[in-house]
């Protein structure tokens, strides 16, 4: 039953209940720094980072924090993680923090955080909590690094351009090129390709969830059919 129950809650933040696909949650950072495919993934694993700690904390407190002020506490926990993050990236990622820039303190508006701690991890235990949070970041990050690498390959050509600001100088050659010829869209990097990219990568989550279902439907009418009566 536990196992059944983790893989639930893994399944809902990486699919069912995406907090970018579904929940339309946190959609300011994903449509703001998602121009590139490292951009996305540096902003997500720092609100995976956020969420996670933020989860487990909250599911450890609960119980002695008062009804009223409940929402307070919680901000100041996930201000305190942003807080600790943002440090952490200026001094071990200083250049890839210069250009998220305010994205990353406003990680503490994020909606889907404070949405996971109120909803979740208050009325949850320390094991559980923790699972969602680093299934609903995991699902928030593979969103925005998604799209921000559609993004990047429509807009400029390339893939993973300046994975060297997360990786090191071991990743300045990972970076994929369509060829110089490649002119671009300049409208894939500008906000509105943004809107587009979401919309669309929405459209096709809801295509491949209705396929997933139309058997099981067909399987349910089936089975409801009465038998031929014999003779």
């Amino acid at each position: 039953m536990a196992t059944s129950s983790y893989g639930r809650l893994i399944k809902d933040g990486l699919w069912s209940n995406n907090q970018a696909l579904v929940a339309l949650l946190g959609l300011c950072p994903l449509l703001a720094v998602t121009n590139t495919a490292v951009n996305g993934l540096g902003l997500g694993i720092a609100t995976l980072v956020v969420i996670t700690l933020s989860n487990v904390t909250v599911s450890v407190i609960r119980n002695w924090v008062r009804p009223e002020v409940r929402l307070p506490v919680f901000v100041l926990v996930i201000a305190s993680f942003v807080t600790a993050v943002e440090l952490s990236m200026n001094a071990w990622f200083h250049e890839l923090y210069k250009i998220l820039g305010i994205f990353i303190p406003l990680i503490v508006t994020n909606c889907a955080i404070i949405g996971r701690a109120e909803a979740f991890a208050s009325k949850n235990s320390l094991d559980r909590s923790l699972v969602d949070g680093l299934a609903m970041g995991i699902g928030f990050t593979l969103a925005l690094t998604v799209l921000g690498a559609l993004r990047e390959m429509l807009g400029m050509g390339t893939l993973f351009s300046q994975a060297d600001l997360m990786f090191g100088e071991i990743a300045s050659g990972l970076t994929l090129s369509l060829g110089d010829e490649f002119k671009g869209m300049l409208l894939a990097i500008l906000p509105p390709g943004a809107f587009i990219g979401l919309g669309f990568m929405i459209a096709l989550k809801n295509i491949i969830d209705k396929r997933l279902t139309q058997p099981r439907k067909a399987e349910t009418v089936t089975a409801a059919r009465p038998e031929p009566a014999a003779g």
